[in-house]
């Protein structure tokens, strides 16, 4: 039987907790016998349940008593045999702890070898401790023997831990130590420990410390300190006591505190503890003097060594001069900043402190790692570097220059009526802005305003003045007295593009009126005051109040804000960042109407669907007391549109009520509360006023918030397209307009484009979608397999389902054929025209005709030349008309046959009256590579043909050769042929119908494509011509003899009633007298310069005093009228003598005096008056008076020929 027992140390004392009796079988457990050297405490515990694990110790007769603890303490020099009965790896069940303690005197020291006895339960983790016992004031000194030891914070990874842990006063100090380091001497004190953990199975070095002992002596730090340093010896721990001395004899002098020093030479400091960097801190000052160049000494170094286990503070103080800027460059360390509260995690901490010139002290945080390794800095600097025990510093810190810093000189010009304020916006750097130059400069740190329209110098004393300052620009606006209507906002301002800038507008109207701001198409958006807009262009609304100045809104560009109406006077001002191009909303400013309202704000709302926040003056802080503010809201037809409230708070009013109002169109105001329920789903346009009371202001004020939501309410047009009944026929609907909220769906999907398929069904629908934003088009497929199965087919537009509300654009017919047949094109109405330049289309129904794989053919109308087109390909004709409702057809007769060889065929029918343009298809663009056209021309009967090819552009041939030729019908004789590479301009007669052909090649660059001119002209016959002339001479013989017979016949009769005299150049001649030097048109017996109107009158005016006073014998025969002379068939010759020389023209009648006649007045005859003209004008009756007014229509009566009308002279 055994005896189990657990055992704890409690005070000192083993106490039993348990006893039971169990079995151990001893082959499957650990056995052990150990003896533990003289000195040594060797503990044996069990880190898992008794239960589970036990370490018992073996003896009795034949081993046969086992006694079992959970803890287990082995004497030293006594051999003893332990099994360790445990169900879990015995490594990481047990641990040993092997004590020991080194007694020591003032000199000596037991042991003075530290062994370990490294055999010794080397199967578990074991922990080696030395326990140091000294007298007062005794030092005890361990010698590492063996590799040397590294302080360190981490677990070591070879196996071994070190720890010193030393007891002074009250505190503990615990150093940590690995392996392979340069720590080779450890000084303790009384009751220090050091321990050694080792792993299972490490080998243990047999003797690890050399021990001695000696009087406690302190440490001594000797130092040379110059003047311009200063070192600060000060105690930052109570713990361990130590004191700080210095001096000899009657000069020492010592300190519990700690001591500062400045200019000693080898000034030795005695601490009276081992470790004083445990207690005391070192501050090093240095002082660094600059000047507008250079500073001394221009290097930041410190001596690396000395107090290098103590903590310190490093700190440079550099003085700079005004307007001179400090670089600091770091030497080897690049330094990141941190925010101040922060800590580097490891190695030193750097502060920059600068002071500007107005005591302002600005600090900026640093640690290494970071990007930072040049210091620009301004005005006095302090450099301080907090260093941790131990750490490791360069000799130079940094290197020091000055230099004089360079402000920014700007030169700026005001506008007339404009104002520029600029304003400090940080604190730091020290920075000053001054106006004009020296003498006359002046310097302000804080702020200056430029109020003269003039040239103006402004210095900025900081080379980065844009962060440090702000410009507000500020202009006045009066419209009491002058109008202000018109654009108030430059496009552009160049005055400071890299500050931030605030433009400001005061504005000013009549107190009773308000001014007016309208926004561009694009609108404006209310945001929250604190909030900024995308473009960082903010503008802010203001008006000014008896109680102070109230924010109408903070806005941004682009929203549904369309004007804005504040009374009396206000400010607008727009806010830009720094390097951002100023681009404002154009605004235009006019003066409103008289207005008791705070302001009006209008609002044209969005089609769609939307949600639109507003607020009210000042929100979020208070509305102003017994003020009121209108919104007038332009809601689009068919929407609805419902206010929600987000947030109001209402205040306590002394008089009146707070009521929001809300008025339609020619209706009544209806008002609410701000608790009440706000307008939902309702439609039309309508006006909100928000009115405030008179408040108690010590409470909480009438804030809102509310928005306003539109949805479009309109009904959708239903549409069922049925195309069962028409297989071929399909529909295509798209979207054409710029409308976004149109929406087109088919079977419930929302579509931008709407096919519905031959001989299928669709439901469709469209909501607010304006006919002319939506294009209808259809198509029809024509085809067969075969010639004999095609039938000729009308081309004509089905009838769509009449749902379909908007117009049909085009109607395209798909005519397919098989591979050996040609479809044929006819126009029912007489022929086709195809549109060419100088031969355009100006019919109401166009038809674009193209090949199935997109090659254009041509535009074609109706009533043309062109009789029928055979091409041999599959085609499309789009027919397109104004309103296909009024013409669907038929435009073409679609029929089919044979092959042909070409690709098209043209047979054409030139027009006898104009010219006729013939060009190929896709012109003008070039033909199809390897395609071939033909036009047959007829020409009618009689007519010939001209041709000429005006215009023709050829491409450069890959293979093959382009060519154009020209034959007469039934005759193989080509009257033209050209290539590419031939000139064409050559105009060619064809006499009769004919064939043109032209064909292309495979172009290596270029393309080919003509345009024919053909003008008909009618064939000349010389026999027919010949005879024409001779038959028309004889019967123009024939009728001048007519003629001339009765001319003669009729002179002979009127022969004896001829009464004139003419007086020719010295020839006179009676009537009777019938001989004439000179033919009748050679003459002068038909001129006459004048006439007597009573001789030719004389009988209506018998009984008149003119006619009783005339003589007797001019009361005669009396005519009726005056007959033109024709003079006698044959005329003899007269011998006339020479006309005198001064006389070489006609003359006129003699002188009334020197006549037989009574005198009268001369009445000149112009041309019109002689003798071989009549007026048509007159009529057959007594007066020869004129019945009309029109032009004179005269008719020769006389065969001489007319001559210019010469001057005439008295006789």
């Amino acid at each position: 039987m055994i005896a189990l027992m657990r055992a704890h140390e409690k005070e000192g004392q083993w106490q039993f907790l348990d006893l039971t009796k169990r079995t151990i079988d001893h082959e499957e457990c650990l056995q052990l016998t150990v003896r533990p050297d003289k000195g040594s405490s060797v503990t044996v515990s069990n880190a898992r349940p008794l239960v589970e694990c036990t370490v018992c110790t073996v003896g009795g007769v034949n081993d046969t008593q086992t006694l079992c603890h959970s803890i287990l303490a082995l004497e030293p020099e006594k051999e003893v045999k332990l099994l360790f009965n445990c169900s879990h790896p015995v490594e990481k069940s047990y641990t040993v702890t092997i004590g020991q303690v080194i007694e020591c005197t003032k000199d000596t020291c037991i042991p003075s070898t530290v062994k370990t006895q490294p055999s010794l339960l080397n199967e578990f983790p074991r922990t080696f401790i030395w326990t140091i016992k000294a007298p007062e004031k005794t030092v005890v000194g361990l010698d590492v023997l063996g590799e040397g030891l590294r302080e360190t914070s981490q677990r070591c990874n070879n196996g071994y831990q070190y720890s010193v842990a030393m007891f002074e006063g009250n505190g503990k100090a615990e150093t940590h130590y690995c392996k392979a380091g340069s720590v080779t001497h450890l000084d303790l004190l009384d009751q220090a420990v050091v321990s050694m953990q080792v792993q299972p199975k490490t080998q243990v070095e047999s003797v690890v410390f050399q021990a001695s002992a000696g009087p406690l002596k302190g440490r001594t730090v000797v130092v040379t300190i110059d003047s311009s340093t200063t070192v600060t010896i000060s105690r930052f721990s109570q713990e361990p006591q130590c004191e700080l001395c210095s001096g000899v004899d009657s000069a020492r002098t010592c300190s519990q505190t700690g001591k500062t020093l400045t200019n000693v030479e080898t000034l030795s400091l005695e601490f009276s503890c081992l470790k004083p960097q445990e207690a005391f801190s070192v501050a090093v000052k240095k002082t660094i003097e600059c000047t507008k160049s250079s500073c001394t000494p221009t290097e930041g170094e410190l001596d690396p060594n000395l107090w290098k286990d103590f903590k310190r503070t490093l700190i440079w103080d550099i003085s700079v001069p005004e307007r001179t800027i400090l670089s600091l460059d770091l030497r080897s360390d690049t330094l990141k900043q941190i925010s101040a509260p922060d800590q580097c995690q490891e190695g030193p901490q750097y502060f920059v402190s600068t002071a500007s010139s107005n005591g302002q002290i600005k600090t900026n945080t640093y640690c290494r790692g970071g990007p930072v390794s040049l210091l620009d800095l301004l005005g006095r600097t302090a450099v301080t570097i907090e260093v941790p025990q131990g750490e490791e510093l360069d000799q130079i810190i940094f290197t020091a220059k000055a230099a004089h810093r360079v402000g920014r000189m700007l030169s700026v010009t005001p506008d007339p009526e404009t104002i520029i304020i600029i304003t400090r916006d940080t604190m730091d750097p020290d920075c000053s802005v001054c106006v004009d130059k020296v003498p006359k400069q002046t310097c302000d740190p804080k702020s200056i305003i430029l109020r003269e329209s003039r040239n103006t110098s402004v210095e900025f004393t900081c080379p980065h003045p844009e962060e440090v300052f702000t410009v507000e620009i500020n202009r006045e606006i009066d419209c009491t007295a002058t109008s202000c209507s018109g654009n108030i906002v430059q496009p552009e301002s160049s005055l400071f593009p890299d500050f931030n800038r605030t433009f400001t507008w005061d504005l000013k109207v009549h107190s009773t009126r308000a001014f007016q701001l309208d926004f561009p198409e694009a609108g404006m958006q209310q945001i929250a005051s604190e909030e900024t807009c995308p473009d960082e262009h903010t503008y802010v609304l203001v008006t000014y109040l008896r109680t102070g100045p109230a924010n109408i809104g903070t806005f941004c560009k682009g929203g549904s804000v369309t004007s804005i109406q504040v009374r009396y006077k206000g400010r607008v001002s727009l806010q830009v960042p720094r390097d951002r191009k100023m681009d404002p909303v154009d605004f235009k400013l006019s003066v409103g109407p008289e207005t008791n309202m705070l302001a009006i704000v209008k609002v044209n709302l969005p089609r769609g669907v939307s949600d639109t926040t507003f607020m009210s003056a000042n929100y979020p802080n208070d509305f102003p007391d017994d003020q009121q503010m209108q919104w007038d809201f332009a809601v689009p037809g068919m929407h609805n549109y419902t206010v929600h409230f987000h947030g109001h708070t209402a205040p306590e009013c002394l008089s009146k009520d707070v009521v929001v109002e809300y008025k339609k169109q020619d209706k009544k105001v209806t008002k609410v509360a701000l608790t009440n329920k706000q307008p939902e789903h309702q439609q039309g346009n309508f006006e909100m006023v928000l009115k405030n009371c008179e408040t108690n202001r010590t409470l909480q004020g009438l804030t809102l918030k509310y928005s306003v939501s539109v949805m479009r309410s309109g009904h959708p047009v239903l549409c069922t397209v049925d195309l069962t009944k028409q297989p071929k026929v399909s529909l295509q609907i798209e979207k054409v307009g710029s409308d976004p909220y149109c929406e087109m769906s088919m079977n419930s999907e929302v579509l931008k484009k709407i096919n519905v398929a031959g001989g299928g069904m669709a439901d469709l629908s469209f909501l607010d979608c304006p006919n002319e934003d939506v294009r209808l088009t259809a198509s029809k497929v024509i085809g067969c397999q075969n010639v004999a199965s095609c039938s000729e087919t009308l081309l004509t537009v089905p009838t769509l389902d009449s749902c379909l509300r908007m117009p049909l654009h085009t109607f395209t017919w798909h005519v397919n054929i098989p591979q050996d047949s040609t479809i044929d094109l006819v126009s029912p109405s007489g022929g086709l025209q195809q549109s060419v330049p100088g031969q355009e289309c100006n019919a109401t129904v166009s038809l674009h005709v193209e090949e199935s794989e997109g090659f254009f053919l041509g535009d074609f109308c109706a009533n043309g030349i062109i009789q029928k087109v055979h091409v041999h390909a599959n085609i499309s004709i789009t027919a397109m008309t104004r309103d296909f409702t009024k013409t669907k057809g038929p435009f073409l007769n679609v029929t089919f046959s044979e092959e042909i060889p070409e690709t098209i065929i043209y047979k054409v029918s030139p027009h006898k009256s104009s010219p006729t343009l013939l060009a190929t298809p896709n012109w003008p663009k070039g033909m199809r590579p390897s395609s071939t056209v033909s036009w047959i021309v007829s020409l009618p009967s009689q007519y010939q043909a001209r041709v000429q090819v005006v215009n023709v552009t050829q491409p450069k041939c890959k293979d093959r050769h382009t060519a154009i030729k020209v034959k007469m019908l039934g005759s193989e004789k080509e009257l033209l042929s050209r290539r590419e590479d031939e000139k064409t301009d050559d105009k060619l007669l064809v006499p009769q119908s004919f064939y043109l052909n032209m064909s292309n090649c495979i172009p290596e660059d270029g393309s080919f494509g003509a345009v024919t001119k053909i003008v008909l002209e009618p064939k000349t016959n010389l026999l027919a011509i010949l005879l024409g002339i001779v038959g028309a001479l004889l019967l123009l013989l024939i009728i001048l003899a007519v003629v001339c017979f009765f001319v003669r016949k009729r002179k002979k009769e009127r022969l004896d009633k001829e009464a004139s005299i003419y007086i020719g150049r010295g020839n006179i001649f009676r009537p009777g007298e019938r001989q004439f030097s000179k033919a009748r048109s050679d003459n002068e017996s038909h001129v006459y310069a004048s006439i007597d109107e009573t001789m030719v009158y004389g009988h209506l005016l018998g009984e008149s005093s003119y006619a009783d006073s005339m003589q007797d014998h001019f009361k005669g025969m009396q005519l009726d009228s005056y007959h033109t002379f024709t003079g006698p068939s044959e005329l003899p010759v007269i011998n006339e003598p020479e006309p005198e020389p001064e006389v070489d023209h006609f003359n006129t009648f003699l002188d009334p005096s020197q006549s037989f006649l009574p005198p009268r007045p001369r009445t000149p005859i112009d041309r019109q008056d002689s003798l071989g003209f009549q007026d048509r004008r007159m009529v057959d009756n007594e007066l020869y008076t004129f019945k009309n007014t029109g032009e004179m229509n005269t008719i020769r009566l006389s065969g001489a020929d007319m001559e210019p009308e010469l001057p005439t002279s008295e006789l």
